[in-house]
C-alpha cells in the first residue's frame, strides 16, 4: 500500500512539474500587460497565429488595448500595437532586449548555421561598407550588367520581338534573384568559358537553375521556420539545403569572377577566426536568402500596382525618360545599352513613393527581442508596464501601422504619391491621434536591425522597373484580373507573396 502511495506522489509530482514547465500556472502580476494563455497548455495560441497572424492579433488588439501577452509555442510574447509605443522596443539597449538571441534560433532552424561572437556586428560593418554610400556604387554598376545580361542579352536581335506569355510573379521574382545573386556572388570565369559571351550564357543558365531550386525552399521555408514540416518535406528541405550548401560552397566561390565584397570579406572573416569550412558554406545560402529572399516579390508587387494604375504608371515613366534625359542617355535602336548608376537612382522622387506604397501594403515582418532582464516598457501614453526576463516583446507594424485607417486614409488602396510632399520632395509627416509618427512604415524594421541591405535591395527594384519601362511593351494578359490577396502563410517573413500569379505578356520594343 505505501508502495502505490509512493508511486501515485510521484505521478502526482510529476504532473505539476510539467504543468509547470506548460505554463500552466503563469499569471499575471500586478503592473503587468493583459495575459491570454490561450486554450492549449504551452501551445497557447499558436495555431490562431499560425493560421493567420494579422487577424489573430487584430482580434487581441481590440479584446486588450495596445500591449497584451499571448503564449505561443512555450514562449509567452507581449505585443505592442500602439506605434507611438514602438520608441520603447526600438531604442531599448541591448542588454535588456536582444534581437541576436532570438535570431541564432532561427537561423540554426531553418539554415543549420551556428555563428561567431558578434555576429550581427560583423554583418552591419561589411554592409555599411559594401551596401551603402561608395560601395553602394560598385554594387549598383554590378546589378545593372547582369540585369542587362538577363533581360537585354537579345535587344536588337530580333529574338525577343514577339510576344512572351509569363506569370509576373514568376518572371519578376525570377530576373531580380538571378541579377541578384549574380551581382553578390559572381560570375562564371571568363577563363572556363573563353568569350565574355559564353560566360554570359553560362551565368544564365547556372542562375536560373539555382533559382528554380531556391523557389522550392523558399515554398517550404514558413512551416520550416516554426518546426512544422511533414516527414516528406523534411526530407526535401534537407535535400536542398546541402544542395545550396555545395552550391555556395567556399571551395566553388574560389573560382568566379567578381564576387562582391560584401560576401568575400565576410567570409574572410570567418575564416580568420577559425571557422569551419562546412559551417561557411551554410552561412553562404543564409546570406543568399537574407539578401534575395523579398526583393523579387516586392518587384511583383510594385510591377503588378503600377500596371492596374494608369496615372502611377504615366507618372513613373514620365520620371523615368525625364531622368535618362537629364543623364543624356536614350534608349535606340541599335544603341548602346543604358547604364543606370546610383546617382540616377536618387533622383526619382515619384518611383520612391511608389516603392514605399508597395512596401507599406505588402510587407509585413514580426520584430521580436528577446527579454534579457527584467524591465519596464514605457508606452506614450504614460503607462508602464513590467516585463518578465525570458519573455519575448514583439512588434507587427503591418496592423499596428502600415494598414491603419488611423494613419493611412483608405488603407488597402495603392496611391503611388502618398509618400509625395507638395513640393516633389519625401512626405515623411504621418500621424496618430493627433501626434506625428516616428516610425510610420517598417518593411525594413528598425533601430539598429533595420535590414543592413535596404539601399542595395531598393535599388535592385527601381533598376528592373527602369528597365521594364524602358525596353518592354507589356500588359497584363487579361486586364480585368484583381490584384491577388496575400498568402497569410507568410506572414512575419518580410515581403508577402500572392496566393496565386497573374499573367501577363511582355516583348522587347526592338
Amino acid at each position: 500500500m505505501g508502495g502505490l502511495l509512493q508511486i501515485l506522489l510521484a505521478l502526482f509530482i510529476s504532473v505539476l512539474g510539467a504543468l509547470y514547465l506548460l505554463g500552466s500556472f503563469r499569471r499575471r502580476r500586478a503592473g503587468e500587460p493583459p495575459l491570454d494563455k490561450g486554450p492549449i497548455p504551452w501551445f497557447g495560441h499558436v495555431l490562431e497565429f499560425r493560421k493567420d497572424t494579422a487577424k489573430f492579433l487584430q482580434r487581441m488588439t481590440e479584446k486588450h488595448g495596445d500591449i497584451f501577452t499571448v503564449q505561443l509555442g512555450g514562449f509567452y510574447f507581449h505585443f505592442i500595437t500602439d506605434p507611438l509605443s514602438f520608441g520603447s522596443v526600438v531604442k531599448e539597449a541591448k542588454t535588456k532586449l536582444d534581437f541576436t538571441k532570438f535570431a541564432e534560433q532561427l537561423v540554426a532552424r531553418v539554415f543549420g548555421y551556428h555563428g561567431i561572437e558578434n555576429e550581427h556586428k560583423v554583418l552591419q560593418a561589411s554592409s555599411t561598407k559594401h551596401l551603402m554610400g561608395d560601395g553602394l556604387v560598385v554594387m549598383t554598376q554590378a546589378m545593372m550588367y547582369n540585369l542587362q545580361n538577363l533581360m537585354l542579352h537579345s535587344v536588337g536581335s530580333g529574338d525577343g520581338n514577339q510576344w512572351q506569355e509569363s506569370g509576373l510573379f514568376a518572371f519578376s521574382y525570377n530576373i531580380v534573384f538571378r541579377a541578384g545573386y549574380l551581382a553578390l556572388f559572381g560570375n562564371e570565369p571568363l577563363k572556363s568559358t573563353e568569350t565574355l559571351e559564353k560566360a554570359k550564357e553560362a551565368d544564365r543558365q547556372h542562375s536560373d537553375e539555382l533559382f528554380k531550386e531556391f523557389r522550392k525552399y523558399d515554398q517550404l521555408f514558413p512551416n520550416l521556420a516554426y518546426g512544422v514540416l511533414g516527414p516528406s518535406e523534411k526530407m526535401e528541405a534537407e535535400r536542398l539545403k546541402r544542395l545550396f550548401w555545395d552550391m555556395l560552397s567556399v571551395r566553388k566561390m574560389r573560382n568566379r569572377d567578381n564576387i562582391s565584397g560584401w560576401v568575400r570579406d565576410q567570409q574572410q572573416e570567418r575564416d580568420e577566426k577559425g571557422m569551419q569550412e562546412f559551417m561557411q558554406d551554410r552561412y553562404m545560402f543564409l546570406l543568399l536568402w537574407a539578401s534575395q529572399g523579398n526583393t523579387g516579390p516586392a518587384a511583383f508587387w510594385l510591377l503588378l500596382y503600377l500596371m492596374k494604375n494608369p496615372e502611377a504608371m504615366s507618372a513613373v515613366k514620365k520620371e523615368v525618360e525625364e531622368n535618362l534625359r537629364e543623364a543624356k542617355q536614350e534608349v535606340k535602336r541599335g544603341g548602346p545599352l543604358i547604364d543606370l548608376t546610383r546617382d540616377m537612382l536618387l533622383k526619382t522622387p515619384i518611383l520612391d513613393s511608389a516603392v514605399e506604397e508597395t512596401l507599406r501594403l505588402t510587407a509585413a515582418p514580426v520584430l521580436t527581442r528577446a527579454v534579457i532582464q527584467d524591465m519596464t516598457i514605457n508606452m506614450a501614453n504614460g503607462q508602464e508596464y513590467k516585463i518578465r526576463e525570458g519573455d519575448r516583446v514583439a512588434i507587427f507594424p503591418y496592423i499596428a501601422v502600415q494598414v491603419n485607417p488611423e494613419v493611412y486614409p483608405d488603407p488597402y488602396t495603392f496611391k503611388y504619391d502618398r509618400f509625395l510632399a507638395p513640393d516633389g520632395s519625401k512626405k515623411t509627416d504621418f500621424y496618430k491621434g493627433g501626434k506625428k509618427l516616428k516610425y510610420y512604415n517598417m518593411p525594413w524594421g528598425a533601430g539598429t536591425t533595420m535590414c543592413p541591405g535596404r539601399f542595395f535591395a531598393t535599388n535592385e527594384l527601381k533598376q528592373f522597373v527602369f528597365l521594364m519601362l524602358s525596353y518592354f511593351d507589356f500588359e497584363l494578359k487579361n486586364q480585368n484580373d484583381e490584384i491577388p490577396s496575400i498568402d497569410i502563410r507568410r506572414w512575419g517573413f518580410g515581403s508577402m507573396q500572392p496566393t496565386k500569379d497573374i499573367q501577363f505578356r511582355y516583348r522587347l520594343r526592338f
